[in-house]
């Protein structure tokens, strides 16, 4: 009986496994409406700015796709000047939006390949991927990107933001707030969300400009080389600040938002708690983020074979009531809608519609099943902001001995005014008995 109360004492005081409650968490409702909307919304944006059509890309004797821009960038970025010049203007283009999404989905169904096959190359070469289509993006649509990036931010900080609300209301105490009342949180502190993934690029500019602005000088006859010589002391401290401020960013980005959400902090007092917080315990932070990653793995795959399982049986149960073939001999079912596949949920992408009516039957169905699948990638960010409050809340107790239990709790102005006004009742009643002190004096007298 002793031993087994103390194996119970040790194992409650690990804080690791509490890592384990975010799939419950993330999987309620709530957050998982906040993010499809997010999404619905982020998606909108970039569809309605890629009228603007700025990627170039060849088309084949169909009108189709065959080649774009960002695949000459990803095979050879040497090439991509010369592409653009002699392509602009041949056939119609497209959206940066479009093309970033058809390469996204690709990469991503790659990297599912690569994890389920254990092909860990394979996976750093696609995550490699994202990041060189980021930079081509920046590099040849830096306004597109901008702009697009400003909305992305905007929706992800009222959606995250209100995630992480809910998260740490969970953790904390138990609590399940609703819809309106986490958007409202987010709203009120939406200033915060917002610059605070932004303040550290804001810091580092400082010294980059300082560092750009000395290899200006560098070019200066005579002079220019010996005030290098002179300032690189000054250099290496700018250097070193940069590399400060891009560590921390990468490191303790994941806890900016949990950081307002769980104390009402502003931007910089989110910077300033998710610096600390990776400088001051890195390998507890690593060791955390490790577990929630392996965790979140796992998590998906069930989500995954669960949206996997409720398409198959779907197609199943109709295809035993369609026995009629289209013009082109193929089931009229399968035209429509190909049997689902657990590495590709939507299906072959080859659609043998032989009419409109199939063909806005297909436009349908590929729409039904778009939202499954948003479902699901609802859920892996779902995951990630709940992951990340919970981290910071243990994270947070290890640092500043804060305990798990405290939150920030917020109070409408039109919450405290009556408590101001029920205050001032209270005194003045003390003035009558301050009053009549002298008058029963007087009457004695």
């Amino acid at each position: 009986m002793v031993s087994e109360s103390n194996s119970s004492i040790v194992f409650e005081g690990l804080l690791f496994p509490k890592i384990f409650r975010t799939f419950r968490m993330a999987i309620q409702p709530t957050k998982l409406i906040i993010i499809f909307s997010a999404l619905v919304i982020i998606c909108l944006a970039g569809r309605i700015m890629d009228f603007s059509e700025t990627v170039v890309v060849i088309r084949n004797t169909q009108g189709k796709i065959a080649e774009t821009e960002l695949q000459t960038y990803m095979n050879n970025p040497s090439q991509i000047k010369a592409y653009i010049e002699t392509n602009r203007g041949k056939s119609r283009g497209t959206g940066v939006f479009s093309t970033l999404w058809h390469f996204t989905a690709t990469t991503f169904q790659a990297s599912v390949d690569s994890v389920f096959a254990l092909d860990i190359p394979g996976v750093v070469k696609n995550i490699v991927g994202y990041f060189k289509a980021a930079e081509w993006a920046l590099r040849h649509h830096f306004i597109y990107c901008i702009i697009f990036f400003v909305i992305y931010l905007a929706v992800i900080s009222i959606a995250g933001g209100a995630i992480c609300r809910i998260a740490a209301l969970q953790f904390a105490r138990g609590e399940k707030p609703g819809l309106t009342e986490a958007l409202r949180f987010s709203i009120q502190r939406f200033t915060s969300f917002f610059v605070a993934p932004l303040t550290p690029i804001g810091i580092i500019i400082v010294p980059v400009i300082f560092i750009f602005i000395l290899g200006l000088i560098v070019n200066i006859p005579w002079a220019g080389e010996l005030i290098m010589g002179i300032s690189v002391p000054l250099a290496l401290i700018a250097g070193a600040l940069i590399t400060v401020v891009l560590i921390g960013m990468f490191a303790g980005f994941n806890l900016m938002f949990p950081a307002v959400a769980y104390d009402g902090s502003d931007c910089f007092d989110s910077i300033s708690r998710s610096f600390s917080y990776v400088y001051a315990k890195p390998w507890r932070m690593g060791f955390y983020t490790t577990i929630a990653a392996v965790y979140g793995a796992i998590s998906y795959t069930f989500v995954r074979f669960f949206a996997f399982i409720l398409l198959l049986v779907t197609h199943q149960f109709l295809q035993l009531g369609v026995w009629v073939e289209n013009s082109k001999e193929v089931n009229k079912l399968t035209a429509i809608w190909p049997k689902p596949d657990f590495m590709k949920l939507l299906g072959s992408s080859d659609v043998a519609t032989t009419n409109w009516s199939e063909s806005i039957a297909a436009f349908l169905v590929y729409l039904f099943l778009l939202a499954v699948v948003g479902l699901v990638v609802s859920f892996i960010i779902s995951f990630y902001f709940s992951a990340n409050t919970i981290i910071y809340s243990l994270m947070r107790y290890k640092v500043d001995n804060t305990a798990l239990e405290d939150i920030y709790t917020y109070f409408d102005e039109a919450e405290i005014e009556p408590d101001t006004t029920e205050s001032q009742p209270q005194q003045d009643p003390l003035q009558p008995e301050q009053q009549t002190e002298p008058d029963s004096s007087s009457s004695q007298e």
